[in-house]
This record gives C-alpha cells, structure tokens and sequence, in this order.
C-alpha cells in the first residue's frame, strides 16, 4: 500500500511537472538590451495576462539551429527573431509556420513589409555610425568621414558580415544611398565594394554580438563604429554621454516574429505574437530601447521626444538605405562566403 502510495505521488508530480512545462512559451531572440526591453514590455505582461511562463533564450541569428531542429521533427523553440532576408528565406524552405492574420491583426495595421507570408515586424532598427565626441576633434557625419583614417586617425569597428558592410563601403565610394542596390547588383559594384573594404581593413576591429560595438567605444578600443541604433541609446542612457550618433545614410531593416515549423505550441505562440505587436506594447518597447514600431497605430502614441530618436522619424530617414531583401535572399550566400573568405586573409 506504502509503495502504491509512493509511486502514484510520483505519477502525480511528473504530470504536475508536464503540465506546467506544457504552459511554458520558448521565446528566442538577439539577446542583450534588446531582450531585456523584449522581457519588460512583452513577456512580463504576456505571462500575467495568460498564466504562460515565457522561457527566453537567445542566439545570433543562426538559421542552422532552426532547420536542423525542424529537420530532425525536434522544434523546442515556439517563437523566434529573424531578420528579413532570414524570414522570407526561411519561409521559401519551409522552416517557418504562417502568420496567422486573424489571430495577429489586420495586415493594413502595419507598415508596408512588416505583414509578410511567415513573419510580422516586431520593431525597425537601424545600422548607424557611432563615435566617442570625446576622441574626436570633429564629429564624423558619414561613411566617407568612417573611411577616412587620415581625418579621423584610430581604429574602426565593423560587424563580421558582408550585409551593412559593402553597403557602406560603396557609399564611402561616392554612390548614393538611392543607388546602392543598382550598383551592387553588378559584379563591378561588388568588386568595387571589396577594394573599398580592403583600404579600411588595416584599420578594422570586428565585431558580432551586438553589445560589443558600444563596449569597444567606451574602452576606446576605436573611435567609431557600426552600431545598432538602441545599443548606442543604452548605452548612452547608462551614463555614457560622449557616445553620438551619426543618422545620415544609415542603414535600416525590421526584425520579425516568427515560429518554427512544427512547434507543439504553435496555437499560444500565435497568440504571444498577437499580444506583442499590439501597439501600446510596442510604445513601452519602445521607451525602453529606440526601435520603431511596426504598428501604425502606434506613432501616435509617441511622445515626440521619444518619435525622435526613433529610425521611424521623417528626420532620421532623410537619406537612409532601405535593407534590400529580395538581393540578400538572391546573393546573400555567395556574399558571405566571398566577405568570409576576404576577412580571413
């Protein structure tokens, strides 16, 4: 009787344990300040709306982990951050469920490209030109100024990757940030975006989580960088006031909601992404770390102080370059492996 007892205590635990594990929601994104700002306006508020605890993890935008886990029927991970060309991507091969827009909201409530097929924007954000104004006599305004290292002495610090870099190598050359995909979807234009690159290369710091580009402005390890635009905020909010940033010819895109194909939580995930697109939660997102919503119905609700130092603002998208998607779905891969193999050398 003793034992039966014992072992049915156990049964009732372990399905106990199950269920409770059943309510939690695997929510993936870049980490860092974005996933604080992510874990106050969304997934505290979620949790106690639904009772669902929101487990966050996070990665560097590996498409890998996700085809392999939907490959292999093995998908742990119920909602998750992309990037545009990675979403659409990743649609194309079948690794992503699609929106539900019933359940997510009207397409028409968003900005043009944040309701696509399997992903729904979740904020704008830009790459920017960021400098220590304490290093620097005068305040660099462009990627010309970025690649003059005769004007502007001192290391640079630049993101480990083709995307964002031969953009801004071929504006330091003299195109215009209307023209860059014209250019660069020609084999002159990406020959002549590498012999741009290779005259900065003695000069360069890498960088690949997104945290380091302000930390290696802080530690004065360089005197400029690429940045994201809310790391750069932060940073600046914790006391760091000699950081500034440079919004001409920046380079802008949107992260997406999206969710692996097969997840046993498909159903809460879509009801996750629903309650986190709404727009006052992108505005408290908002507050914490200046991205820009992708929900229309939030730039009203923005103090203009805040709209300001937003990629969204009139001001700051003057002469930005839109992230061409469709040529990174088309040329990303041969890209990569020609930058990869540049930066190695």
């Amino acid at each position: 009787m003793n034992t039966s007892l014992k072992l049915l205590t156990l049964m009732m635990g372990f399905a106990m344990s199950h269920a409770a594990l059943a309510d939690d929601l695997s929510v993936i994104s870049f980490g860092g300040a974005n996933k604080d700002a992510q874990v106050k306006a969304y997934y505290e508020p979620f949790s106690q709306e639904t009772g669902t605890k929101v487990v966050a993890g996070e990665y560097n935008g590996e498409m890998a982990k996700i085809k392999a886990m939907v490959e292999s029927k093995s998908v742990s991970w119920d909602a998750v951050e992309v990037e545009l060309s990675e979403v659409q991507r990743g649609c194309d091969e079948g690794l992503f469920e699609k929106i539900d827009y019933k359940v997510v909201g009207a397409k028409t409530d968003f900005l043009a490209g944040s309701a696509v097929k399997c992903g729904v924007g979740m904020f704008v954000w830009s790459t920017v030109l960021a400098y220590d104004s304490n290093k620097l006599k005068t305040a660099p305004t462009s990627w010309v100024d970025f690649w003059d290292t005769k004007k502007f002495p001192g290391k640079r610090g630049l993101r480990k990757t083709a995307k964002y870099a031969v953009e801004a190598a071929l504006q330091a050359d003299g195109v215009k940030a209307a023209d860059v995909y014209k250019v660069l979807a020609t084999s002159e234009g990406v020959d002549r975006a590498f012999k741009k690159l290779d005259e900065l290369k003695p000069n360069i710091q890498w960088w690949e989580a997104g945290a380091q580009a302000p930390q290696y402005l802080v530690s004065g390890d360089v005197v400029m960088t690429t940045a994201y635009n809310g790391r750069i905020a932060n940073a600046i909010k914790e006391g760091n006031a000699s950081l500034k940033m440079a919004w001409d010819t920046n380079t802008y895109e949107q992260d997406y909601w999206a969710i692996p194909k097969g997840s046993p939580k498909k159903d809460l995930a879509m009801q996750f992404i629903a309650s986190v697109v709404k727009p006052e939660k992108q505005v408290e997102y908002a507050k914490i770390i200046p991205y820009g919503p992708t929900n229309k119905k939030a730039a009203a609700m923005l103090a203009p102080e805040l709209a300001a130092q937003l990629p969204t603002s009139a001001e700051n998208m003057k002469n930005a370059v839109a992230i061409d998607a469709a040529f990174w779905l088309d040329h990303g891969e041969e890209l990569e492996r020609r930058f990869n193999a540049w930066a190695a050398k």
